[in-house]
């Protein structure tokens, strides 16, 4: 790929000086531009963007240092070169002072003139990349973190970075805590819409009802109540991402008025006679098995193809065992800074039993452990007494001597949500936020274990 020639701007009111400077400049091969006053200067400064300005400091009515001023009010990445035949030290200190690159006497030589030509373009290029380098690496401190060397883990973000440039849309598969939205915010931070919002939507936590006027908003007096009009959150996210979260829970009928939106991309609000224009990208997630929810007719068929144009499956932390230190060490360090404790290490034992147990809750389970036990501890480690009873009951030796008899996922995860319930006694609200997940999900659960009873 050819490099771009640098354009320069000559500002001299001298034919002959300002034909050689010309002169000189097309020869080192750079794009010349050149004016006999500081008014026209001034004119295509508001119109042309320069790499360098080059300019006499004696003219007529605008002089070299008003175009000074100008050019680095206006381009402010601009260098600027001054000229003259009349150099004192009082004039050369102020152009300096006002951001001139150099001052050149004349009579000047022509490698003279070409050498700081190049180191002044020279400047300018090292600042930009800079002021780039700066960008990237905010934007890069913005993609959140995920955490993981397993192979698993490492071809999820190989995926997120294939696909994150692109428009098409994303289908998460993993169960309850392992990092879904995390992912989906990667893709969108990595993308061109990063400058754009990021809506996450819980399909398993509203009513029919609530969630079209949720998500497609409603025109004014669309029903009682209704006393302005709102914009749902896919038209506030126009230009961005929509994340939408256990979509295996949305109700048939929303499926229906989701897909017209994905086809025809644009959102007619409750209410409302006429279509509003919307450029979104679907992320969706789902714990659930939707290709035999679409074999049942409980998941609509067209939808799942429309949403599933990309598949991103999220191994469980069972999955990726060897991922757990790292983990750990992760949200030990980011809740004790939080927290304002000096704790800085997992002793030994403390870690060993946290990679033989089986995680039923994911990473939203050890980062609420994690959490628990640094609010216990009263040194700088995490001990085994600091971690919760149905962890640290368990000796590593004990785990080992019963591993032909470790209960499964779904036992621990009964187990893990009763231990939370009681330890919340019983409040569900309460609960639900320690575990990070909304109080219907949690109710699901609480029915599915058939923990309802126990509860009276």
């Amino acid at each position: 790929m050819e490099k771009k020639k640098e354009t320069i701007l000559v500002v001299e009111d001298e034919e002959i000086a300002r034909k050689n400077l010309e002169h000189i400049l097309l020869k080192s091969g750079y794009n010349v531009i050149s004016v006999n006053n500081g008014s026209k200067a001034i004119g295509l400064l508001h119109s042309k963007n320069f790499d360098l300005v080059i300019t006499d400091l004696k003219m007529e009515k605008i002089d070299g240092m008003q175009v000074l001023q100008k050019t680095k009010e206006l381009q402010p990445y601009t260098e600027v070169i001054m000229i003259t035949g009349y150099a004192t030290v009082d004039s050369s200190v102020q152009a300096m002072r006002d951001g001139a690159y150099y001052y050149i006497a004349k009579p000047y030589k022509i490698e003279e003139v070409r050498q700081i030509t190049k180191e002044a373009l020279l400047k300018r290029r090292l600042r930009l990349e800079n002021i780039k380098l700066k960008e990237t690496l905010s934007k890069q401190q913005k993609i959140p973190a995920i955490i993981g060397q397993s192979k698993g883990m490492l071809d999820v973000q190989k995926t997120i970075h294939q696909i994150a440039s692109s428009d098409i849309n994303v289908l998460i598969f993993g169960e309850s805590g392992t990092g879904k939205e995390l992912v989906a915010r990667s893709i969108h931070q990595l993308s061109p819409r990063s400058e754009k919002e990021f809506i996450a939507f819980n399909c398993g936590s509203f009513t029919e009802e609530l969630m079209a006027n949720e998500l497609f908003g409603h025109e004014k007096d669309a029903f009682t109540g209704a006393t302005k009009t709102k914009a749902g959150l896919i038209r506030v996210a126009d230009g961005g991402t929509v994340f939408l979260d256990e979509i295996g829970d949305m109700p048939p009928s929303m499926q229906v008025k989701l897909l017209r939106v994905i086809q025809e991309k644009e959102v007619l609000p409750v209410g409302g006679e006429t279509s509003v224009p919307v450029d979104v990208r679907f992320i969706a997630a789902t714990h659930r098995d939707l290709k035999k929810d679409v074999e049942k007719g409980h998941f609509r068929q067209d939808l799942f193809y429309r949403l599933n144009v990309i598949t991103i499956k999220l191994p469980s932390l069972a999955e990726r065992n060897g991922d757990i230190p790292l983990l750990a060490h992760h949200f030990l360090s980011l809740k004790s800074n939080a927290m304002d404790k000096e704790v800085d290490n997992i002793r030994r034992e403390s870690m060993e039993l946290l990679c033989q147990y089986s995680w039923p809750g994911n990473i939203r389970e050890l980062e609420n452990v994690i959490e628990r036990a640094l609010a216990l501890a009263n040194g700088p480690e995490i001990t085994v007494g600091d971690l919760p009873d149905y962890i640290s009951d368990l000796s590593v030796e004990t785990y080992r001597r019963k591993s032909s008899d470790i209960p499964t996922l779904e036992e621990h995860e009964k187990s893990y949500i009763k231990w939370i319930l009681e330890k919340c006694e019983w409040n569900k609200t309460k609960a639900a936020k320690f575990m990070g997940i909304d109080r219907v999900s949690l109710w699901r659960k609480i029915k599915r274990f058939g923990l309802e009873s126990e509860s009276d």
